[in-house]
C-alpha cells in the first residue's frame, strides 16, 4: 500500500480515502488493456508514469470544486473516463451518494465506461449521445477536460442546462488569453486553481452563466 500511496504524492494535500488509490491502480490496469484494442487514450499517456499524473492526479483535483449538495454530476465529454471515472470513484470513497452523468458518442469508449463501472461498482449512467443535441438538461456540477474550446463549452451549458451549480474546466497552456477573450462575450463568476501537475495550466470553476448584451 505504502508504494501505491509514493505514486500519488501529488494528492498527499487532498482528502482521499486510502482505498481509492487502489481502485486507481484498477482503472489504469483496465485502460491499459483495452487500449491495446481501441484508442481510449493515446499509447503515449497510456504509460504508467504518464498516466498516473497526466490523467488520473490531474483529473482528482477537480474533487475542490464538486458541488456535494447535488444528486447529479456531469462529465460533458468523458471519452476513457477522465475525469468522470476519476470524480466518481473518489465519491464512492468518500461515501457520498451522487450519481455521475457520462456523456460519450463512441460506442466503444461507452461499452468500457460501463464495464469499468460495473467491475469498480461505481454510481454511474453513461450516455452514449452527442450532449450539443441533448436539451433542457439538469446537473449540479458539470465538467469538461480536453473536451472543447473555453467559449464552445460556455454556450454549450447556457443553451443545454436548465439548472445547474458550477462548471469545472481545466484549462491548459495560453488559456488565459482564452479565458480574456470569452470575458469579452460573456459574464460569469469565476474561481482559478492552480493545476498540481503542471505549472503554467489551471482549473476554472465557474457560475452564473449569462450573455453579455450587446450595446
Amino acid at each position: 500500500m505504502e508504494e501505491i500511496l509514493k505514486k500519488y504524492s501529488l494528492l498527499k494535500d487532498q482528502n482521499v480515502p486510502r482505498e481509492t488509490f487502489v481502485e486507481f491502480e484498477s482503472f489504469i490496469a483496465m485502460v491499459q488493456t483495452r487500449n491495446e484494442e481501441i484508442n481510449i487514450i493515446s499509447k503515449e499517456t497510456a504509460k504508467n508514469e504518464v498516466i498516473r499524473e497526466r490523467h488520473i492526479v490531474d483529473s482528482a483535483q477537480a474533487i475542490d470544486f464538486i458541488n456535494f449538495n447535488s444528486t447529479v454530476i456531469t462529465d460533458i465529454g468523458t471519452g476513457g473516463g477522465m475525469p468522470g471515472i476519476i470524480i466518481s470513484i473518489m465519491i464512492k470513497n468518500l461515501k457520498k451518494s451522487i450519481k455521475m452523468n457520462l456523456y460519450e458518442k463512441s460506442r466503444h469508449k461507452s461499452s468500457f465506461l460501463r464495464k469499468v463501472s460495473r467491475d469498480l461498482k461505481l454510481n454511474t449512467e453513461v450516455i452514449q449521445k452527442n450532449i450539443f443535441e441533448t436539451q433542457n438538461l439538469e446537473s449540479g456540477t458539470i465538467m469538461a477536460r480536453a473536451f472543447k474550446p473555453l467559449p464552445v463549452v460556455i454556450e454549450l451549458v447556457y443553451r443545454n442546462f436548465s439548472n445547474y451549480k458550477n462548471l469545472i474546466l481545466f484549462m491548459g497552456k495560453n488559456s488565459e488569453k482564452i479565458l480574456e477573450d470569452t470575458l469579452k462575450i460573456w459574464d460569469f463568476d469565476f474561481e482559478k486553481k492552480r493545476s498540481i501537475t503542471s505549472t503554467d495550466s489551471f482549473l476554472l470553476n465557474i457560475k452564473n452563466i449569462k450573455k453579455k448584451i450587446k450595446n
